[in-house]
């Protein structure tokens, strides 16, 4: 029994709520979504492993806070995926936590009012009939591992995983990656440390054994086998990191360590100075890399949404301008639909 006068003098409430199973029952998986997820999770494999020559495009909302505009958002993703698919895997971005420096908005998932009320149980209704949508129309996923609980609700419908720069140096992060189906990108740190990242698929290939719930929601010790399907993102740091002097450093840095020398580049954050136009001097430099030889970059990663731009959350939701991010700035459709017309072309 706990003891009021040596602990949780600093909880306010315990609140239950409904069991990962619980919550897949509610928003089952249909057979053309497990097709979508398989085939997702295979094919991305496959792409980091050499075998589909072809360059994974991870792309979409910095975070997801409209449900209706992330569903649009996919449908036009979904044509362009078909269209450029001889030489590219776009795969969207459906990121539902958003880790923070110090306060702000959460995501999706623990505040899907926008409020701070924090309706978690109802986020992770909303964020799993969203992902069902999307994997209905054929489109995979990727997401953010940002709670280490939260994947028992959600993982199975994301082809691509991605532990963020603040959480890449974390071990609870490391062991459960190392339990996850899907690949798994770990980004450098916020200050451009790339070891942590590097450390981290040592990590990550290693078996663990760590305290989580399992699908009923009991504590549970998880024992996983180790995940080597892993790769370091590179998203800046102090200052940009995707030029071929860096890619050429960290190639041989991590051929030193025995790991494939797969490197994904995000045209975002630091490498694009948070600008969102940015991002097409990065990816034109990535393609360029590409086409003079470069076999270590199998993929690059973009924030992009309907319209351009970022926007505050209001105290008046009614005032929140439809199709613009919330979180960091992104590109607009538009030029999201050039940007990857031209990287497909300059490809070829």
């Amino acid at each position: 029994m706990t003891d009021q006068r040596i602990e949780n003098q600093n909880i306010a409430a315990e609140e239950p709520i409904l069991t990962p199973n619980a919550l897949k029952a509610l928003y089952p998986l249909t057979e053309q979504s497990i097709r979508t997820v398989e085939l997702g999770q295979t094919t991305v494999k496959n792409i980091l492993n050499g075998v589909d020559k072809r360059k994974m495009v991870v792309v979409g909302p910095c975070s997801i806070h409209n449900v209706e505009s992330a569903k649009e958002y996919a449908k036009k993703l979904k044509v362009l995926a078909d269209e450029l698919s001889d030489t590219l895997y776009l795969v969207m971005r459906v990121y539902f936590e958003k880790p923070r420096t110090t306060t702000g908005w959460q995501g999706l998932v623990n505040d899907p009012h926008l409020d701070d009320s924090c309706h978690v149980e109802e986020g992770l209704k909303v964020c799993r009939e969203l992902l069902c949508s999307i994997a209905e129309i054929g489109l995979p996923a990727a997401g953010e591992a940002l709670d280490i609980v939260t994947p028992q609700y959600l993982q199975d419908l994301f082809s691509w995983t991605a532990i963020g720069a603040r959480t890449t140096e974390s071990q609870s992060h490391r062991k459960m990656a190392s339990g996850l189906t899907s690949v798994v990108g770990f980004k450098n740190g916020t200050d451009g440390n790339i070891e942590v990242a590097i450390n981290a698929l040592e990590s990550t290939a290693a078996p663990h054994n760590f305290i989580s719930i399992d699908p009923n929601g009991d504590v549970a010790v998880v024992r996983t086998k180790g995940n080597a399907n892993t790769h370091i993102i590179l998203r800046g740091g102090k200052t940009p990191n995707y030029s071929a002097e860096h890619i050429a450093e960290y190639e041989a840095r991590l051929i030193k360590d025995g790991l494939k020398p797969a490197i994904m580049v995000d045209c975002s954050h630091a490498n694009s100075h948070k600008k969102a136009a940015n991002q097409k001097v990065v990816l034109e430099d990535v393609a360029k890399q590409i086409k003079e030889g470069n076999t270590s970059i199998f993929g690059v990663m973009m924030e992009s949404n309907l319209l351009f731009g970022k926007q505050s959350i209001p105290s008046d939701l009614k005032l929140l301008k439809y199709g613009v991010s919330v979180t960091d700035e992104c590109i607009g459709w538009d030029e999201t639909e050039e940007l990857l017309r031209a990287f497909s072309a300059q490809l070829k």
